[in-house]
């Protein structure tokens, strides 16, 4: 295992950070990494630290907004039957559960379809095509997928169902024939935020709506904690309009939650405030494990639940499929490791690609992100469906893994993905020489440098800065997320105070100390740097900070992630 990691120190513009320091009179340190973040203004700051939801764009700025909004009070006037379609993952549920209350608060003639993940796979699907001609649905509106289902599409404008697509994959050069497609990431689309997640396109509608029926916006605001938890599920950007949804989203979760919200937050025992990463690792999961186990209807029947008791009810099955989840999950893992392990080839190889038939389809993507933190390379794990082999692969940062994967398009019947994440099928006789061919390409593209995990440092502290108020200003740069991580500092030429040790044969207690001031930190599975500390030099340490509840006393500790001897 590989315990060597690179570090990267990030740099701002001096002459920025310095300009900057002197209009918000906050630690210069903290100036550095704004202005890394784009932050260059105290009026920009302002934006940062005391999000508006009057900073929300204009719905109608989206390409198709009209056309979407004309065609959903046509279906309105004329008594349509309309169908939400969704995908089965925490964006997909949470877009349809929104949308399906909205409307159903104004209209009747609505329900809601999620296709079932084994038997009718991701997207839009003819199963649920069919489903709505059987029973007179004209108007579908899709989220969170859509955009490439030009076939199904035009299927379904033959049988007389129009679509309006929510999305936000990125567009193919055909685009499929529906009355509206609402898509930031289209060419010609103006709306000046890209990075919107599925729920949001839905949310943005649901605006448009509300701004087009005279209806206040706060009807369209009771849905933010939803479209907090789908940005948090679906690592999409946290800058720009999604860092306003998803302030306010945990505003709302925090005080007035989702009833499907507040009966997880149970389940897993977590009183506390909720932030992105309690979204993102108690309330995400559960949401997924019931796709991924078994049928994510649920999941949007709990989000749409009425009364409490019927939340907690769809609650606990969602949370009972998540401990399956993890029981297959660690099973597999610790399976795949072992063969691993067992296999002189295989350990000293570029990628990770292994087949076992009877390992659960709905966590294989799961299990290769963990290999991923044991054997750090692209990592593909493949499974028996039906008559085929299918698989989930995951990258490692910097590393196109749907590149590799479709160089070895010959030897497969379908796949598809993006740049860190993609799926496959296969037919069983072809598992062997797609494993060597995978193998091949990542060892001719990937440049060695890729396969040592890095670690991105955003800037150097001394112990002495890290005070309260310094901590207080981390703290408000929240919620955080891509493109504004919850910052990684580097304090170097610290010393062992003597009093560090192993904790739980795993973990290092740290006890440092650096012109004097001392300070405590965690190193989680780190144990094995503790003959750095006994050798008396002085170290360069890498850590996040956070606080320590101790006997009802709060204090600020280091949560250190490396460390090494200083230069």
């Amino acid at each position: 295992m590989a315990s060597l990691k690179r570090w990267r120190i990030n740099s701002a513009d001096q002459a920025i950070a310095d300009a900057l320091f002197r209009e918000l009179k906050i630690n210069p340190v903290l100036c550095n990494i704004l202005v890394q973040r784009g932050i260059q203004t105290y009026e920009q700051a302002k934006r940062f630290f005391r999000p508006q939801l009057s900073d929300l764009h204009d719905p109608f700025l989206m390409k198709d907004m009209d056309k979407a909004v004309d065609r959903i009070l046509e279906a309105f006037s004329k008594n349509e039957k309309i169908l939400v379609f969704g995908d089965y993952d925490v964006d997909g549920t949470t877009a349809v559960a929104s949308m399906y209350q909205f409307l159903k608060q104004h209209y009747d003639h609505t329900e809601f379809y999620i296709p079932h993940r084994y038997r009718e796979g991701y997207g839009i699907s003819k199963a649920g095509i069919d489903f709505a001609f059987e029973n007179n649905y004209t108007l579908i509106i899709s989220l969170d997928c859509g955009i490439k289902s030009t076939d199904l599409i035009r299927y379904a404008k033959s049988l007389g169902i129009d679509f309006i697509v929510c999305d936000h994959h990125l567009p193919d050069d055909v685009l499929p024939p529906a009355v509206a497609i609402l898509n930031p990431k289209q060419k010609d689309c103006k709306y000046p935020f890209k990075e919107l997640c599925g729920c949001g396109v839905g949310f943005k509608l649901i605006t448009a709506l509300c701004k087009s029926m005279n209806l206040s916006i706060d009807v369209a605001f009771q849905f933010l904690d939803l479209v907090a938890t789908a940005i948090a599920a679906d690592i999409v950007s946290l800058s720009g309009e999604n860092r306003v949804l998803a302030y306010y989203g945990l505003k709302k979760a925090n005080t007035d939650p989702n009833l499907g919200i507040k009966a997880l937050s149970h389940l897993s025992n977590y009183d506390k405030e909720l932030f992105v990463n309690n979204l993102v690792f108690i309330i995400a999961p559960r949401v997924n494990a019931a796709g991924r186990m078994d049928d994510a209807r649920k999941a949007v029947l709990m989000f749409v639940s009425e009364t409490y008791d019927e939340a907690l009810h769809w609650a606990e099955q969602l949370h009972s499929d998540n401990s399956n989840r993890k029981e297959a999950d660690t099973n597999i893992t610790e399976e795949a490791l072992s063969i691993i392990q067992a296999d002189e080839v295989l350990i000293k190889r570029s990628s990770t690609v292994l087949f076992q038939p009877h390992w659960h389809k709905g966590v294989v993507g799961i299990v290769a992100s963990r290999l991923i933190d044991h054997y750090y390379r692209p990592t593909i794990i493949l499974t028996q469906s039906g008559e085929y082999v299918a698989g989930s692969a995951r990258s490692v940062a910097g590393f196109n893994v749907y590149e590799a994967i479709h160089q070895c398009k010959d030897l497969l019947l379908g796949y598809g993905g993006h740049f860190y994440a993609a799926g496959m099928t296969l037919e069983t006789d072809k598992v062997e020489a797609f494993c060597e061919r995978f193998e091949e390409v990542v060892q001719a593209t990937i440049h060695p440098e890729l396969l040592i995990p890095e670690i991105v440092i955003d800037a150097e502290v001394a112990l002495s800065d890290i005070r309260k108020p310094f901590y207080d200003i981390l703290c408000q740069m929240e919620p955080f997320g891509p493109d504004n991580l919850r910052p990684t500092f580097v304090a170097k030429k610290v010393f062992n105070t003597g009093w560090s040790k192993v904790v739980k044969e795993a973990h290092l207690k740290f006890s440092v100390q650096q012109n004097g001031v001392r300070m405590n930190g965690i190193g989680f599975n780190m144990a094995e740097k503790m003959p750095l500390l006994l050798t008396g030099h002085p170290l360069d340490i890498v850590f996040k900070i956070d606080e320590n509840e101790w006997n009802g006393e709060t204090t600020l500790q280091l949560k250190v992630i490396d460390c090494r001897i200083s230069e």
